[in-house]
């Protein structure tokens, strides 16, 4: 069943209440005057977002009434998104809100759209969040994927496709770039699999020297070589009833593939210097960065091992199309490492927001995490700011206004056009499906020249 959308609208302004309740549709609407009715219609209703304005009786003038209800609103119900719009010392409110835990701010005299896109976006939220949340308290009982945080679709897809076969005894691969969480899905394979009671064993194949590589996974005997001084098992046999975790399957040796491969085949394996076979009931789930399909053209993996290993194949997205993952995961690595560390920093600033959500994440979740834990240090106060990430001019934040980024958008085709067609205005208005004089318009209108 869908939520209801509750939206609470605080503003002692009764003909501007009435007219920010005729401008929103599709949310269910309370209104407030007062800090007394605001708390009232918290606790009755919980909304998932409230607009606030800081003038509020018996301090209409002033601001003291407004902060004091967004404290209240925020010790009784944390997660809402509270947006805050004043008149009243514009800058200084704005700091002083974020820093008390507002989800975003509006100066005064509101601007209906603008503030209709902004309640949009916090629902979004505020719904990406939700989900979040009871992903990790499913996770927590053991119904899936443990630790894993996402609110989008093309993330939500993969965990379900690893729900449905983890219970499928099948060797799963996981292909996605370098700080993806391959690892942490592997243990959402096993967490969710009859195998969960069992051990979960993880080797990273390219960590390891390719003359080790052999005896990590599968063992050795006493005196199989010098220093062998004690017979050891090897990561398959500790895998014995859970799952085997193979990072970096692609830095395999060639060699090593074929006694994998016999392995995988025969569910036996032999300790270096040994000559019986050990029986192994180990499930393995592998994962690599590269390209096998190309590797195996080439003659640099097996591809026999290939279909052995990739009965079930998952492509992992990057940070960069999971759209509204990034914010969701730095708030969380903020809350962790403030909690940790023992810094004041407790939310960040809208530049720092904007830059996240800006940026291409090239490093993924790995990058985006040491990237917070290092502001979580640096932060001068309670706010993170984009240069506390170190991301203060390395991103274009993308404006939420929709004028703006028709004209972001207009002004990058138009430059890319002129830019193929040499400045020659008759190609450039054929590459971008217009007419010449609609095109002098807009580059006049944008200030291009060819």
């Amino acid at each position: 069943m869908t939520e209801i959308r509750k939206l609470l609208i605080v503003e002692d302004d009764a003909g501007l209440q009435r007219q920010l309740r005729w401008a929103y549709e599709g949310y269910e609407i309370h209104t407030a005057a007062n800090r007394e009715e605001a708390i009232t219609l918290i606790r009755a209703e919980e909304p998932q977002v409230v607009t606030l304005d800081l003038g509020l009786p018996p301090d209409p003038d002033g601001t003291t009434e407004g902060f004091a209800t967004l404290e209240t609103i925020l010790q009784l119900r944390p997660d809402t998104k509270v947006i805050v719009a004043s008149g009243h010392g514009a800058h200084e409110s704005m700091l002083k809100a974020i820093a008390l835990g507002a989800w975003d701010f509006y100066q005064k005299p509101i601007d209906i759209d603008a503030l209709g896109l902004i309640v949009a976006r916090a629902f979004h939220v505020h719904a990406l969040e939700a989900e979040n949340r009871r992903l990790a308290e499913r996770a927590e009982a053991g119904a899936v994927l443990g630790g894993m945080i996402t609110g989008a679709p093309e993330m939500l897809k993969v965990t379900r496709t690893i729900e449905r076969v983890a219970g499928a005894d099948v060797s799963v691969m996981l292909l996605g770039a370098s700080g993806t969480g391959k690892e942490l899905l592997a243990r959402g394979v096993h967490d969710a699999s009859p195998r969960k009671k069992g051990a979960f064993v993880a080797i990273n194949c390219a960590a390891i020297p390719e003359t080790l590589l052999e005896s990590e996974l599968f063992g050795h005997e006493k005196g199989a070589f010098t220093g062998a001084v004690k017979t050891t098992e090897g990561k398959i046999e500790l895998a014995q009833g859970g799952t085997l975790f193979l990072d970096e399957i692609g830095d395999v040796p060639l060699p090593l593939q074929v006694k994998l491969l016999r392995f995988l085949q025969e569910r036996v394996i032999e300790r270096i210097g040994g000559r019986k076979s050990i029986a192994v009931d180990t499930r393995v789930v592998c994962a690599t960065h590269q390209d096998l399909d190309a590797m195996v053209a080439d003659g640099r993996f097996r591809e026999d091992l290939y279909y052995r290993l990739a009965e079930i194949v998952v492509r992992i997205p990057g940070l960069a199309e999971r759209p509204g993952d990034a914010g969701l995961l730095a708030r969380h690595f903020l809350t962790k490492y403030a909690a940790a560390m023992q810094t004041g920093a407790k939310s960040f600033a809208p530049d720092a927001l904007a830059a996240i959500d800006a940026w291409s994440w090239p490093g993924n979740v790995r990058e985006l995490e040491n990237r917070v834990k290092r502001a979580a240090i640096m932060a001068e106060s309670k706010m993170v700011t984009a240069a506390d990430l170190d991301l203060e001019d390395k991103a274009d934040p993308m404006p939420i206004n929709l004028k703006a980024v028709r004209e972001l958008a207009d002004r990058k085709a138009i430059r890319h056009a002129l830019a193929r067609a040499e400045g020659n205005i008759s190609g450039t208005a054929r590459l971008l499906g217009i007419s010449r004089p609609t095109l002098y318009d807009l580059m006049k209108a944008y200030d291009l020249q060819p």
